[in-house]
């Protein structure tokens, strides 16, 4: 998958940078963007190339709440090795999400021993567990009884979300991605967590749900918000009855708008979580 990379220059009051950043990172979030890092001089978002619409980021720039910020942008092709020499560089810190899961890499290892380890080998794909989205999805696995359970990971990235409900119990998992690095890293992921055997990975968007002729019992997306308002129409079709639908990938903002799509679908809205801006969303059928 090829990405771009937007550099945002942003040329407002000091009392006020941080909340330009806020708010350009949720407008570029409606553009399709799926990440962003602060820089000095405003933020760094990184987009797929299939997904990025110029014109789209124009209008809403145009449209900026903050009348004394000035906002210009370059754009060029992130580089795929980039993104994997930093892994393979500095990897990431454990992190233990409600004492009972230590997610980490091959390489650091944390003194605390909770009762369930995933080792997350990411390269070139989302999903470590130090996004606040992805911390958020694996709570709510925390909580969601998953034994003997069929579990549906839309746009699975490194395959953490599918690899943590095989650990809590569920039967097999499937998850799918557009990014061919991404199926292939999550395969690996599960071989060396030893739940392979029980993990699907599919190669496509969520127009290849059409291929699969079993319902699930859990369907769980990370995804950014208009992903998620296109498809979870396809999510839906596959969820058994009085299954669960998690949903994150999103800003607190967007809640009613996929509240709304969710409750037309007929699902009932069962809680709701939030980490700083970000938040998720829990549905049952």
């Amino acid at each position: 998958m090829k990405y771009y990379e937007v550099k945002f220059n942003i040329q407002a009051p000091m009392e006020m940078m941080q909340d330009a950043r806020d708010i350009l990172s949720a407008l570029a979030g409606e553009a399709g963007f799926e990440t962003f890092e602060d820089t000095t001089e405003g933020i760094t978002g990184y987009v797929q190339q299939a997904l990025y619409d110029e014109m789209i980021l124009k209008t809403l720039l145009e449209g900026f709440p903050l009348p004394s910020c000035k906002i210009s942008f370059t754009i060029c092709e992130a580089e795929d090795k980039d993104w994997n020499e930093q892994w393979e560089k500095e990897g990431f810190e454990p992190i233990i999400i409600d004492d009972r899961i230590m997610i980490h890499d091959g390489r650091h290892l944390s003194d605390c021993q909770p009762q369930i380890s995933i080792e997350i080998d990411a390269h070139l794909a989302f999903g470590t567990g130090t996004h606040e989205t992805t911390r958020m999805m694996v709570g709510q696995l925390l909580n969601t009884p998953l034994k003997g359970k069929r579990v549906l990971d839309c746009g699975t990235g490194t395959g953490i979300l599918a690899i943590a409900a095989l650990k809590l119990g569920a039967s097999d998992t499937v998850g799918y991605d557009i990014d061919e690095w991404s199926t292939d890293n999550a395969r690996h992921n599960a071989v060396i967590n030893m739940v392979d055997s029980h993990f699907t990975s599919l190669l496509g968007d969520a127009s290849i749900l059409n291929d699969i002729e079993d319902e699930f019992d859990v369907v769980v997306a990370n995804i950014n918000r208009n992903i998620l308002l296109n498809d979870m129409p396809m999510f839906v079709s596959k969820m058994a009855p009085h299954s669960t639908l998690l949903l994150s990938g999103f800003y607190s903002q967007d809640i009613p708008l996929l509240e709304e799509k969710a409750i037309s679908l007929g699902l009932k809205k069962q809680a709701q979580q939030h980490d700083g801006d970000w938040a998720c969303l829990r549905f049952e059928r």
